[in-house]
Parts: C-alpha cells; sequence; structure tokens
C-alpha cells in the first residue's frame, strides 16, 4: 500500500488535527520565543501562528467561560464526572473528583516539557531523585502536615473506657508522633539525596536535584466539613532544587526566574497571561512568583526561593565537612535555590489560555460557535487523527492502519477513527477530533 495512489487516497481522506496549530508534533522542543525589549516583561510572541484562513475566534467572558470550560473538559474527559459540578476552588485546591483521561495525557505531556527543560537539555548536571510519600519524623509545635494512624489503633484507643482524659490525650499525641507524615513539598526529599549526590558531581557546584511527583495539603471546606476539620488536598509538583554557591546564588535565581517565565510562556496563546513578582518569607529570604491571570485575577503556579545554607544545615546538625561543595579552589556550604511548580494548576491555567469560541466554518448560521481548546501541539494530548471519508474502506483501512503503526512508533500519538464502523460527514469529523 505504499503506492503513489495509496498515498493520494490517504491525503484525501486522513485529517491530522493538531489542535489547530501546525508545528512540531514529534514530542520535542518547542520553538523558542523571541524576547521582547525587557528582560521579563517585555512582549513576547506566541507559541504559533494560526493557518492563512483560520476562523476568527473570541474568549468567553469570566463568569460564562468558567462555568464553559468546565463543562467543556468533562465532556472532551480532561476532568472525570459529567453530572458533578466542580467548583473554582475545588479545581484550585485539588479536591475534585480528578482528571479524566485526556486531561492525565495532557498533564504528562506538560511534565515530559518541564523534565526535559529543566533535566535533560542542561549542560549543568541535574540528577533525578525520588522520596516516599510519607516518612516518619516527630510532630514539631505548628506541623499541619497530615499524619498515616490506622484507624483500628485510633478506634482501639478512643473505646478503651478505662482511660482518663489525661491518658488518651496522652495515647494520641504518641499515635502522632510515631506516624508517617504525608510529604507538603519535595524539597526535604531532595535534600535527603544531597550528601550522596556529592559524589557524584566530585563536590563541585552548582548542581541539581529534581523530581516529578504527588504532594499533599490541608485544605479548609466548612461546607462539607465541620469547623476546624481539614480535608487533605492533592497536587503534583515539578521540584529542582539546586546547589551554588552563596557567592553565585543571586544571579542563578535571576537565571531561573527568567528560565522559568519563558517556558511557562512558549506554550500559551497569550503569553502575557503570565507573569512574575519579587517575594520575602517571614525569615527575610527572597524569592519570586510566577503567575497566570486567571478570569477571577492571579494565581501562582511556581515559586522560586533562595533558602540560604539554613535548610542543609538544620537537616545534617554536626559535621559540617560533609556538606563542603567545591566552588572554585573554596569548600563552601551551598545555598540552596527551590524552584517548585504545581503543574496541576499549570494544566488549568493552558485549559483557560487555550479555550476559545470559533464560528463553525461548515454552517451558515454565522451565530454558531464551538467551543474549542487550543493547546500547543507539544501538550495536545492527541497529535494525530486518523480517520476515512468515502472510498475503497478495505484499502483505506490498510492506510490507516499503516500510518497508525508508523506514527506510534515515533512517539506519536494518535486516535484510530478509522476503526469505527459508521462513516460520519466531514463536518462531524471535524467537530469530534477539534478539543
Amino acid at each position: 500500500m505504499r503506492s503513489g495512489a495509496a498515498v493520494k487516497a490517504c491525503q484525501k481522506v486522513c485529517r491530522c488535527l493538531l489542535s489547530g496549530f501546525g508545528g512540531r508534533v514529534d514530542g520535542g522542543q518547542a520553538e523558542r520565543l523571541t524576547e521582547g525589549s525587557s528582560a521579563l516583561g517585555g512582549p513576547l510572541r506566541s507559541h504559533a501562528e494560526l493557518s492563512p484562513g483560520s476562523e476568527p475566534r473570541e474568549v468567553l467572558e469570566s463568569g460564562e467561560g468558567s462555568e464553559a470550560l468546565v463543562e467543556t473538559c468533562q465532556r472532551r474527559h480532561f476532568l472525570s464526572g459529567t453530572k458533578r459540578h466542580i467548583s473554582r476552588d475545588s479545581l484550585l485546591t485539588g479536591c475534585h473528583s480528578g482528571f479524566g483521561p485526556l486531561g492525565i495525557e495532557l498533564r504528562k505531556n506538560l511534565a515530559a516539557e518541564w523534565w526535559s527543560s529543566v533535566v535533560v537539555f542542561r549542560e549543568q548536571q541535574v540528577f533525578a531523585v525520588d522520596s516516599l510519600h510519607h516518612a516518619p519524623g516527630s510532630s514539631l509545635p505548628g506541623d499541619s502536615a497530615f499524619r498515616l494512624v490506622s484507624a483500628e489503633t485510633l478506634r482501639e484507643i478512643l473505646q478503651d473506657k478505662e482511660l482518663s482524659k489525661e491518658q488518651l490525650v496522652a495515647f494520641l499525641e504518641n499515635l502522632l508522633k510515631t506516624s508517617g507524615r504525608l510529604r507538603e513539598n519535595l524539597l526535604h526529599g531532595a535534600l535527603e539525596h544531597y550528601v550522596n549526590c556529592l559524589d557524584l558531581v566530585n563536590k563541585r557546584l552548582p548542581y541539581g536535584l529534581a523530581q516529578i511527583g504527588v504532594c499533599f495539603h490541608p485544605v479548609s471546606d466548612t461546607r462539607q466539613t465541620p469547623d476546624g476539620v481539614k480535608r487533605i488536598g492533592e497536587k503534583t509538583e515539578a521540584s529542582l532544587v539546586w546547589f551554588t554557591s552563596a557567592r553565585t546564588a543571586s544571579q542563578w535565581l535571576d537565571f531561573w526566574l527568567r528560565h522559568r517565565l519563558l517556558w511557562w510562556r512558549k506554550f500559551a496563546m497569550s503569553p502575557s497571561n503570565f507573569s512574575s513578582s519579587d517575594c520575602q518569607d517571614e525569615e527575610g529570604r527572597k524569592g519570586n512568583k510566577l503567575y497566570y491571570n486567571f478570569p477571577w485575577g492571579k494565581e501562582p503556579i511556581e515559586t522560586l526561593w533562595n533558602l540560604e545554607d539554613r535548610e542543609l544545615l538544620h537537616l545534617y546538625p554536626g559535621n559540617v565537612s560533609q556538606l563542603h561543595g567545591r566552588d572554585g579552589r573554596k569548600n563552601v556550604v551551598p545555598s540552596v535555590l527551590s524552584i517548585n511548580g504545581d503543574l496541576d494548576l499549570g494544566m488549568l491555567a493552558y485549559l483557560y489560555d487555550s479555550f476559545q469560541l470559533t464560528e463553525n466554518s461548515f454552517t451558515r448560521k454565522k451565530n454558531l460557535h464551538r467551543k474549542v481548546l487550543k493547546l500547543h501541539p507539544c501538550l495536545a494530548p492527541i497529535k494525530v487523527a486518523l480517520d476515512m471519508g468515502r472510498g475503497p474502506t478495505v484499502e483505506l483501512r490498510q492506510v490507516c492502519q499503516g500510518l497508525f503503526n508508523e506514527l506510534l512508533e515515533n512517539g506519536i500519538s494518535v486516535w484510530p477513527g478509522y476503526l469505527e464502523t459508521a462513516q460520519s460527514s466531514l463536518e462531524q469529523l471535524y467537530s469530534n477530533y477539534n478539543y
């Protein structure tokens, strides 16, 4: 089926829909943004240009747009569930029914792009690490981390009528101290790998440790839980912990700020919706936050902190020499830069960024619009859809099968629409495959 006739037939009936955009679909790096007049705040061009003849499009208003986007994401299986209403707060806190198959693929593609940008294509050495979702640790004053407690053990303590109030409190306190803590971030897991990984680079600074994983955080929800009781929220975080000398820490913080802001912008339809600002913690340590401007306001999607050397000295008390890295000819305790991104919130930002109303070019009624997601090809869950029109069914199906196998072998996600037995019109195919 590699004859000229087969190729022409294939070109006639197979549709390759890249979320409305041209561009690379091989899973590689997206096009670089051209820099504007200023280092970080200047205008940056969008990730791709619309192809000639594209339909005019408009963006929905704030309230209407949020509801329409959630409905579209549920219908298109980016979000799970179709009946239960998903509020804005539940999306922001991670307390919802989860992502659908296409949402999971979108987040996987976003994570893969982050990993390629931060870990794979870096001249400086960055190593992958892994840490436990929970770890033993004593309960400290003000510690808000969730702990894993056996329900059976807790029930036995509470049902023991012979215990006095003081004994009951003491048993519960001891149970909390000996139970595992659910991780709230990936920072401390990376710090625990610092000394071992220092040998990999012959103690030379700088170097980094990267990890992507689920973290847990307390969420107050007075509508579903009693006062004072917090629910568990989940989010997928991408963390880079960068170890460098105090002498170059501020320069590296500026470098990573620029790198991360440009990275978020290069996949966006409206890059200017991604911005940054300076921040400072209670101890006076400086950092930066990256925001996406949602219809209701800005939300932080990534934070960068210069934690100096305090976290390492606290984790490794006593023998300071084991922390020494080489900065030229000097041995120094490195400063720690923490770059932490919320991939779930970042994915939500790209869904809002890509959501548009597009005129239906297959109908004469100009007041009819389609709600579509113009996702960047590198992030789109499905790169190519293969379907058949009218013609010799057996031969066309063989052509589609051959293309399907070739695309999969090259790492390109494909939707096998040609397996459907019922034939669809061109208008139906266009509506089905355009997110």
